[in-house]
């Protein structure tokens, strides 16, 4: 619910009101809120840089969003490396202002979809005649202006984007759920403002079959088209409706129109269609407005988006911006995005200004997707939530959603609605999903760890959080059980899976292309374990016995024998395996940053060495339901450590990939969270900032994002289970609101000093824990009952990286073959 600026909010323990909208002018600049060491932060959004990982493949959306909003409105440029659209290199040209985004993908560039475009001054020839503008994408586009230290002249909040193009024509965003409202300041002498309305450019150039309408009394602009999913072989059709308003004047009927084929306005022409004969030509409307007098010129443009028709986007666009008021709109984004982050409550005194501004923006970019597109389903009816932009699980099961369990259980349970959703009308969860098409799976079915994070967390709220609990398990079940006709896109090469514990490298049978088979099968490994906790939640005890049986498959796939070239101490890892039982070879070091072939293992067909995206090196320490079978595997724990370290000091740790994210916290299975707590934070400071470039590859849909704010938070989840691997935060304080329980945990560091700059030694390592005053069980991980009821943990903190996770057998985190997980 969006509340008001001024509305009174308890949170953390603490009753405060919001502040007004700080006006951040720039990352970089300490615009920031600063407060006592007793005062909570009232305006996180100010903390936010919505810069961070915007050039360098980091994909970052820095556009206006609301939380999971399905409108993602911001500026495109003509990066060839520009997923998200925007790429803050001011080398870059501003090509248009799309309405829908997605935020650290891969693939193909994803969205970027129906631009608008300002023409001030000279985009149109032969005296200023709407024939001769240049409306086609090449064409029309601009630098933006540059500021003294050459970075461009764009701002960012959550909630507000802007920018300056050199023709001095300003762009200001704003956003709802399904709707933006765009504000542009056009300079005096600007003899007629134009604006162009592009259909067919997306970030493919694949569009088909576009249609656009122009009505020439009021300027409404309706559009559709369909494209390319970004990583997948569907298409999906969009639409969006276009109306204007001047700012302080009254706009009237537009003083020239036109629709456009390529780069030819023709004027006068109300609609145009495009049917395709091997060539794709632009296609969209040009339209021209009276100025405001001798002085600027300023012009809303509202723009509804839907999936399901014009005559809806036109719906969405007036039921959710009526009256065009843009700082209205604005104020109501910020805020609820300030009462979503002010959940999360950090104490700053001691703390850089940089991890404060780190901390809070990734936890901001853990709530862009997936995205909310309940009403705009055009697949089938139906009264449950609707979520799209799961892109893809693969990336996201590890820590966003269990990072979500702890301040916003409210949108986990509608993501997770939804997702039962797809699957009782496609028949499996959804597992890659973009704007409602299908795209191809990366792994297993990692939507199944997703619900069983959801139910284990939450089974006593499900009801309340109106989550079916049958509903939730008979999907699971279908993941398990039932062999879909493309396990490419959806579901599990279930039947190989149940007849011979792993999937066989030489298997061919129909049903898609049997690559990946290692990795596939350590995930579907993790899949059951997450549908074992369902079951024991349920009290389906035979099974919980079954699928945690089946998550010891793990073990199918490791050859005791293969050692990394070079390196004979390090024996044993996970390896493909055929038909006959016997093991197949792949070098460990594939798909490592060590391949001495450079082999990437990315999704092609042709890939049959096993594995996605990492290395057998990496791989072979996945097992997170069973880390003390892992180590027994491994020759014991000073044998495992050597190993851990063996990872990051031969560069075999990818910071830029998911499988590579729990490493850091494997020490604490061999009783060394110091070793833990120093890696995780040499992580961070050596790949991690607050620079355009400070996110080391792709964001990954916040996966990255979210991974980085449990490094932060000194926690490191297990999904589908009630653990969170403790480590020490950044802050002297840091607090967990949750609303599903109506409490807060807090977690204090009783002796904080600081943070070494390079996240090697000082006071971090956490000597002993406290929950309510009394002596914790462990030192290395906090049960979700802390979280549940509200507790105040207290650690102290030592110099001493040889600590322990403390004295008897139930310090260690939990493993299956230790006695399991409590549900």
């Amino acid at each position: 619910m969006v509340r008001s600026l001024t509305s009174l909010v308890t949170l953390a323990g603490f009753a405060w009101v919001a502040s007004p909208v700080v006006a951040v002018s720039r990352p970089g600049v300490d615009a920031r809120t600063r407060r006592r060491a007793d005062v909570p932060i009232t305006d996180p959004a100010s903390h936010v840089n919505l810069f961070i990982g915007t050039t360098s493949s980091g994909h970052a959306f820095p556009g206006v969003t609301l939380p999971h909003g399905m409108v993602k409105v911001g500026i495109d440029t003509d990066s060839p490396d520009n997923h998200a659209g925007y790429d803050s290199n001011p080398s870059f040209s501003v090509t248009g202002i799309s309405q829908l985004h997605d935020d650290g993908t891969g693939g193909s560039v994803p969205l970027s979809i129906f631009k608008l475009f300002p023409m001030a001054s000279g985009h149109c020839e032969a005296g200023n005649v709407l024939e001769t503008c240049d409306c086609d994408i090449n064409s029309r586009k601009r630098p933006r202006k540059t500021l003294a230290d050459g970075s461009p002249d764009d701002v960012a909040e959550p909630g507000y984007f802007a920018s300056n193009l050199t023709t001095d024509v300003r762009i200001e965003l704003t956003a709802t759920r399904r709707a933006a409202l765009h504000r542009y300041t056009f300079p005096p002498g600007t003899a007629i403002p134009r604006m162009v309305v592009d259909v067919t450019n997306d970030g493919q150039s694949s569009n088909s079959n576009p249609i656009v309408h122009i009505d020439k009394d009021t300027g409404r602009v309706t559009a559709g088209s369909t494209f390319a999913a970004s990583f997948g072989p569907g298409t999906y059709r969009a639409f969006q409706c276009v109306d204007f308003k001047g700012v302080g004047f009254d706009l009237g009927s537009p003083v020239e129109f036109g629709t456009y084929l390529g780069n030819s306005p023709i004027r006068g022409l109300v609609d145009g269609i495009q049917e395709y004969t091997g060539y794709r030509s632009e296609l969209g409307a040009l339209l021209g407005f009276k100025t405001n007098g001798d002085g600027p010129t300023t012009i809303f443009a509202r723009v509804g988006m839907s999936f399901i028709s014009t005559d809806q986007a036109c719906q969405n666009a007036e039921s959710e911006i009526p009256t065009f008021d843009f700082e209205g709109t604005r104020a109501a984004v910020r805020a609820e995005w300030n009462e979503l982050l002010g959940r999360v409550q950090v104490e700053t005194h001691g703390v850089d200004d940089d991890t404060v501004e780190l901390f809070y923006s990734s936890l901001y970019r853990t709530h862009i997707s997936p995205a909310d597109y309940t009403g705009e389903n055009p697949l089938w009816q139906s009264d449950e939530p609707y979520y799209d932009s799961f892109y893809c699980n693969w990336d996201t099961f590890r820590t966003l959603y269990p990072l979500m369990s702890l301040h916003d259980p409210e949108n986990f349970a509608r993501i997770v609605r939804g997702m039962i959703n797809i699957q009782q009308h496609e028949g499996w969860l959804p597992e890659c999903r973009g704007a409602t098409a299908k795209q191809w799976m990366q792994g297993g079915s990692d939507g199944d760890p997703i619900l069983g994070e959801f139910f284990v967390k939450f089974a006593e709220q499900a009801a309340s959080l109106q989550v079916p609990a049958d509903a939730l398990y008979n999907a699971l079940l279908a993941d398990a059980e039932d062999q879909p006709p493309n396990w490419n896109l959806q579901g599990r090469q279930i039947n190989a899976w149940k007849q011979f514990g792993y999937i066989p490298q030489d298997l061919v049978e129909p049903g898609g292309a049997n690559t990946k088979q290692v990795s596939r099968a350590l995930e579907y490994a993790f899949g059951d374990f997450a549908i074992s906790q369902v079951a024991k939640a349920l009290n389906k005890t035979a099974d919980g016995q079954k699928y945690a049986k089946r998550a010891g498959n793990f073990a199918n796939v490791w050859n005791a024998n293969v050692s990394v070239p070079g390196n004979d101490s390090i024996v044993g890892m996970v390896q493909p395996r055929f038909v006959n039982g016997s093991f197949g070879f792949t070098d460990p070091r594939h798909c490592s940053p060590n391949d001495p072939t450079g082999s990437t293992c990315f999704l092609f067909n042709q890939n049959f060495d096993g594995f996605y995206e990492s290395s057998p090196i990496v791989y072979s320490q996945f097992v997170p339901q069973d880390t003390a079978k892992l180590i027994e595997l491994q020759g014991g724990p000073e044998k495992f450590v050597a190993r851990l370290d063996f990872i990051f000091d031969q560069n075999f740790f990818d910071s830029t990939d998911e499988p590579s994210q729990q490493i850091p916290f494997m020490y604490h299975y061999a009783n060394k969270p110091g070793h833990s707590t120093q890696r995780s934070r040499q992580v961070l400071a050596q790949h991690f900032s607050t620079a355009t470039n400070g996110l080391p590859g792709n964001d990954d849909s916040g996966a990255m994002a979210s991974y980085v704010a449990f490094f932060l938070a000194g926690l490191y989840p297990v999904p589908a289970t009630k653990q969170y691997l403790l480590s020490s935060p950044f802050f002297p304080q840091i607090s967990f609101f949750n609303p599903a329980f109506n409490s807060t945990t807090t977690i204090i560091t009783k002796n904080f000093v600081g943070n070494p700059g390079d996240g090697t030694g000082g006071t971090v390592f956490v000597q002993n824990v406290t929950i309510d005053g009394q002596p914790a069980k462990s030192n290395c991980f906090l049960e979700w009952d802390v979280f549940q009821r509200g507790a105040t943990v207290e650690l102290t903190l030592t110099d001493d990286i040889e600590v322990s996770c403390g004295n008897g057998t139930d310090a260690l985190p939990p493993s299956l073959s230790t006695g399991g997980f409590d549900v």
